[in-house]
């Protein structure tokens, strides 16, 4: 298997709550969640050959992720199927405050991945090679699995990708921080949310959080601000990105949606700003449906809106 873009992580079945109903019941609306794996989609919707890392039960949430990869073009010819183990399940909440998750993911089977079941050839074939700290934070034999997967990438020129993505639920934040900066000390591309940053380092001012990742070691960090759009930085150059203003229904996956997006237009010969700045308006358009997956947007809305900000410039 050849790729452009290897993703790495646990792909969880998703529950998003629906708008209460007048009597006050509550429906839920089926659909595929786990952040690299919908990274993975949104790269492979802007055009990436993308290829998938996980194991799943053998199970129908399973079954239901190979059929979505399948009708997505992620190859997952690298996915693991075992009796042993479950795959994750998650519940998707909304109120004043935002969007809750529940997850029920304790010994899921892409917990349970180690070093030995990575597929070396296929990491030290691709061009790229992403993972995020939930892929490191389910367990420390996934985290082993990851670092090990680093080394191999690494070792054969493959670009690395990391996304910080920070579950308090996962692990406490000092040994969050001490894993996560590590591997992304061997990344190319660190892609942190400026929530997890202020958790991981005590850092508030933007600028110092590009500073502290830029002098890990990666060449480009792109923090992700939410609502506040986005900040690139190299180390010779540095461009705030403003938000894409759109209705928000669900930000369930943006930050996904946005690591993808990214890295596909990074795989396709833009520069980092360019990038980022097609990944600020995918992420927000993202936002205008429910579920992870469903609403991200394909190029050509990408393209329309961009052309709008550019024509308000």
């Amino acid at each position: 298997m050849t790729v452009d873009l290897l993703c790495m992580g646990e792909p969880m079945l998703e529950f998003n709550q629906l708008p209460i109903q007048p009597d006050g019941t509550r429906h839920y609306l089926e659909g595929h969640g786990g952040d690299t794996s919908n990274a993975a989609i949104a790269a492979a919707r802007q055009g990436a050959h993308v290829g998938y890392i996980t194991a799943l039960g053998n199970d129908m949430p399973g079954d239901s992720f190979l059929a979505l990869w399948a009708r997505e073009g992620v190859d997952a010819s690298t996915v693991i199927r075992t009796d042993r183990w479950l795959t994750g399940v998650y519940f998707v909440t909304h109120d004043d405050r935002g969007h809750h998750f529940l997850h029920y993911r304790a010994n899921s089977a892409a917990s349970m991945y180690t070093p030995a079941d990575l597929p070396r050839a296929a990491i030290a074939g691709a061009r790229m090679f992403y993972v995020s700290g939930i892929s490191q934070g389910i367990s420390t034999t996934a985290a082993d699995a990851v670092f090990e997967a680093i080394d191999i990438a690494r070792s054969n020129g493959v670009k690395v990708a990391y996304d910080t993505n920070y579950r308090p639920r996962l692990w406490p934040p000092a040994r969050a921080a001490a894993v996560m900066h590590a591997a992304m000390a061997d990344t190319d591309y660190a892609l942190p949310g400026i929530e997890d940053v202020r958790i991981l380092t005590g850092l508030t001012d933007p600028g110092a959080m590009l500073d502290f990742y830029l002098r890990l070691g990666p060449k480009v960090v792109v923090l992700k601000m939410g609502e506040s759009g986005a900040y690139l930085a190299t180390p010779a150059h540095r461009v705030r990105i403003p938000r894409h203003a759109v209705q928000v229904v669900d930000a369930t996956g943006a930050g996904d949606a946005f690591c993808g997006s990214f890295l596909a237009r990074m795989l396709a010969g833009d520069t980092p700003e360019q990038a980022a700045r097609y990944a600020n308006v995918a992420a927000a358009l993202k936002c205008t449906g429910y579920g992870a997956v469903a609403p991200i947007p394909r190029p050509p809305d990408v393209l329309a809106a961009l052309q709008g900000v550019a024509g308000n410039v």
